[in-house]
């Protein structure tokens, strides 16, 4: 039986519940969050949950809408270098920073520069995937309403990841400590921050003239599945994440809200630690081995933790790619106990005398994903019935775990979704742009993964693209350093008193989002 620990930050059992008359107020949402943000300094930030907020605060040049199209922001006007290296972008007229600064090219260019200084340590979205997957060298500015970012590499999604970096005022951010930006966020978006109660909520008001559907949105941190869904039916909250299984058919009788289901583009994966630290833990060696990880593919029955756990019949995974644009000729890995005892018998890990293979820590986050605690729970227990002696170790969201996978020090097993998206494959592959990408908490370094981003860049055609797309695909599939699970889906609780429409990519974005 997998041996379980609990991991908490001091205080984070605790839950301040505010008394809902937000939820009431005129012009106003609440949206309930499963876990707490860690900072709003844009450059620090990783998770889904805390760029959601922040995006509200901040503006970005572009930005990518939910069927992949490219909409202009802060930007009206992309211009790309004949050498594919220069992305020349023309800001809006008449821009102001929430200093009441004009915000102009120099502090757009300022944005990109302060993500990527080795002095600021920042190991978040912008530096650790952004960065990393576009070979970002510098941005500049070329005049007082054009910025130019350097690759060094031509990309041919790079317009899609430069979407994602949020753009910030550069006097005010060069007039504070990194600590104080954590908490003082000074932003460039239609909302600025009025409060931010740690544990419990952030208020947000728009700005004088910003072109959003309401003025006031409240952010509760509620992380308990079954109170976000009381407080949603009690009227306290407008809209909740993560709806729990168990909750979908209450809320749909309340009468005063329901849960609007869509299939999301998250990739859920258990991920399997490579590094030289890591295998010198206990059973850090033998997932080394890429017979060890395939057989282990065959020891965890997705669909049935689909259906039990999550409340929808999923095809798992087959890779780091969205269905739309996986390999086609790529079946997933059948459930089958036995052919997974069998390779690992073969790869040199048979049963001992006490029915263990070998003993492996498998770490989780709890809060932030669908049923996340069962769900680990019954991967480990799947892994367990093939002979592993698994230590699961169950932590705190946003204080204990985030900085652990951030460290790349998660492991050897551990379990996280990464976001993606459905208008290119690049976008998904991009994870693992290179060995040493923030996001590539594997630490895996297959020459023939990595090595075929230079092959990818030198493509003539979308057809020759494709054809390496796949190549990669294969490799990853037989040999790389995901457990393949499913896709989430993602559950929102929508009240009633408002319009809103729900992103595959959980993206809470409430721009246009009206009270009815």
């Amino acid at each position: 039986m997998p041996r379980l620990h609990h991991i908490l930050a001091a205080g984070a059992a605790s839950l301040a519940l505010t008394t809902g008359a937000f939820a009431q107020a005129e012009n106003t949402i609440v949206v309930g969050l499963s876990t707490e943000i860690s900072t709003l300094d844009p450059a620090p930030i990783s998770s889904r949950d805390n760029s959601n907020v922040a995006r509200h605060i901040f503006g970005t040049l572009f930005t990518m809408s939910g069927s992949g199209e490219a909409v202009p922001v802060l930007a009206n006007n992309l211009e790309i270098t004949e050498d594919g290296m220069g992305y020349i972008y023309t800001l809006n007229e008449g821009l102001t920073c929430h200093d009441g600064e004009a915000l102009t090219a120099e502090d757009a260019a300022y944005s990109f520069n302060r993500a990527a200084d080795p002095e600021n340590a920042f190991t978040g979205n912008t530096p650790g995937f952004v960065f990393s997957s576009i070979d970002f060298q510098s941005a500049e500015a070329l005049d007082e309403l054009r910025v130019q970012i350097n690759l060094g590499a031509p990309n041919p999604i790079a317009f899609g990841l430069i979407a994602e970096v949020m753009i910030h005022c550069m006097d005010s951010y060069e007039a504070m400590t990194l600590d104080e930006a954590a908490s003082n966020p000074i932003g460039s978006g239609p909302y600025r921050l009025v409060e931010w109660r740690r544990g419990s909520e952030i208020v947000l008001e728009a700005v004088e003239g910003a072109d959003v559907g309401v003025q006031n949105i409240v952010w509760r941190i509620i992380p308990e599945a079954s109170t976000r869904a009381a407080e949603l039916m009690a009227g306290n909250v407008d809209i909740i994440t993560n709806v729990a299984p168990d909750q979908m058919d209450v809320i749909n009788a309340s009468g005063v809200a329901e849960v609007n289901p869509i299939q999301g583009t998250r990739r859920m994966y258990v991920g399997f630690n490579l590094s030289e630290s890591m295998a010198m833990e206990p059973g850090g060696d033998a997932i080394q081995d890429p017979n060890v990880r395939r057989a282990l593919q065959y020891a965890v029955d997705v669909p049935t933790i689909c259906s039990a756990l999550l409340n929808f019949e999923c095809e798992r995974m087959t890779g780091i790619v969205n269905p739309s644009n996986a390999h086609p000729d790529i079946e997933p890995y059948p459930f089958d106990p036995e052919l997974a005892e069998q390779l690992l018998d073969e790869a040199g890990w048979p049963r001992g005398d006490d029915g263990t293979r070998f003993s492996i820590a498998f770490q989780a986050g709890q809060g932030r994903y669908l049923n996340d605690a069962n769900v680990v729970q019954a991967i480990a227990q799947m892994l367990g019935d093939v002979g592993l002696d698994v230590d699961l170790q169950i932590m705190e969201w946003s204080s204990v775990y985030i900085p652990i996978i951030r460290e790349r020090n998660a492991g050897p097993l551990y379990f996280i979704g990464s976001g993606g998206a459905l208008w290119s494959p690049l976008y998904d592959m991009t994870d693992l742009a290179a060995v040493d990408s923030g996001t590539n908490y594997t630490h895996w370094d297959d020459p023939r993964w990595f090595d075929r981003w230079e092959d990818i860049r030198n493509a003539e055609s979308e057809e020759e693209t494709r054809e390496i797309v796949n190549e990669m695909l294969q490799v990853f599939y037989d040999d790389g350093p995901w457990l393949h699970l499913y896709f989430q889906p993602d559950f929102y609780g929508v009240s009633n008193r408002i319009n809103w429409t729900p992103r595959p990519d959980e993206k809470v974005y409430l721009f246009e989002a009206t009270l009815n």
